[in-house]
């Protein structure tokens, strides 16, 4: 895998031993815990340098696809919830939990001002993707739908906000 981590590593580093490889490959979570015991005592002579780097670029897209992912869903629900006005009476108080829901989680990603920042840099690009689904998903005129996500940024976080 390339990434930008595994190659900004120092070219001096020790191969992998066989060994290493054939313990990421069969035992996935014996690595995971060896590899942790070697970084607790600072053993990284034996750190399988290569896959820590691949795990943590892994790590890095996951919680930014976390982002995204609960973010659009919030802004679907938000979209039904002042759109869909003919399911309104008998599917907002669901809307509101799964509302909730994802506030919970976004909230959960924010205690990293990184990904709050990640949130802000994507916020239109997952407006559209909201906004499609939300368009799918009802039925109704594309026109109903504000091009321009009509939520401020406190409106989509806030826990009291329901459209």
């Amino acid at each position: 895998m390339t990434n930008s981590i595994y190659k900004s590593l120092p070219q001096t580093l020790p191969r992998q031993t066989l060994a290493q490889r054939t313990l990421y490959e069969t035992d996935y979570y014996l690595w995971i815990e060896t590899t942790f015991n070697q970084l607790d005592n600072r053993d990284t002579t034996n750190l399988d340098w290569q896959h820590l780097a691949e795990e943590i670029e892994a790590l890095r897209i996951e919680q930014k696809r976390k982002v995204e992912s609960y973010l659009k869903q919030l802004l679907i629900h938000l979209l039904l919830c002042r759109h869909w006005t003919d399911e309104k009476q008998n599917c907002q108080r669901g809307w509101q939990i799964e509302i909730s829901n994802f506030r919970d989680e976004l909230e959960f990603s924010f205690q990293s001002k990184t990904l709050y920042n990640y949130f802000l840099s994507r916020l239109d690009q997952v407006y559209i993707k909201a906004r499609r689904q939300a368009i799918q998903k009802t039925g109704l005129p594309a026109e109903i739908f504000p091009v321009q996500c009509p939520f401020s940024n406190e409106n989509i976080l806030d826990h009291e906000y329901f459209p």
